[in-house]
């Protein structure tokens, strides 16, 4: 009688358990690798944010020598901020009155009748006892000095001109331009913050 002998495993078979470990070792291995590049990366990022250095810029000038300057994250615009008139009390109070009259009907836009606006608003306020007759704005001051009692200041700056002064500018070939400074701008048949780009005459006021 033969023995039976069972066939040992072939060579191409193997062991079942060394055949595993030698498929997963290879994988661990990548697996280890990346996790640890990641936390070399991660280690680098956290130094580099913590580093004073981010909020520079570093440089070399034309000497090749290195500068540094600050980098800018956020910016903050500033307002234009222009200086507010003052009240003199030396001159009638009813320009300030005139002023407060003209403020309240003026326009955001002009509409090319500055001189009719600033007419109706001193005559609403009493500052002048009739209504002015010269038709062109660059006349207007010649009007209020000779026929209501205006004088003319030594200001030169809009800016500086006291609530309810009247100023007055000039065109070559233009009517020019007029307008009454209230505390913060200036107002017409329209309101500004800034005064007109005309060449001023000057500044009016009545005492």
């Amino acid at each position: 009688m033969v023995a039976t002998q069972k066939n040992p495993k072939s060579s191409c078979e193997g062991n079942r358990s060394a055949r595993y470990g030698a498929l997963f070792m290879p994988i661990s291995a990548r697996r280890l690798l990346v996790l640890a590049c990641f936390f070399v990366v991660a280690a680098t990022v956290a130094r580099v944010d913590a580093s004073p250095s981010q909020s520079q810029f570093a440089f070399k000038d034309k000497r090749g020598k290195t500068q540094s300057a600050s980098v800018v994250s956020n910016y903050y615009p500033k307002k234009l901020v222009y200086p507010s008139a003052k009240i003199d009390r030396r001159f009638d109070p009813k320009l300030m009155h005139a002023a407060t009259i003209a403020q309240e009907r003026s326009h955001a836009h002009s509409r090319s009748r500055c001189w009719q606006y600033v007419k109706e608003a001193l005559l609403a306020s009493g500052a002048v006892g009739s209504y002015p007759k010269t038709a062109y704005a660059k006349d207007a001051g010649q009007e209020l000095v000779s026929t209501y009692g205006f004088k003319k200041l030594a200001v030169r700056d809009p800016f500086k001109a006291p609530i309810g002064a009247v100023l007055v500018y000039g065109a070559s070939r233009a009517a020019g331009h007029v307008e009454i400074r209230t505390k913060d701008g200036f107002v017409s048949d329209f309101r500004s913050k800034i005064p007109s780009p005309r060449p001023l005459i000057g500044v009016y006021a009545k005492l």
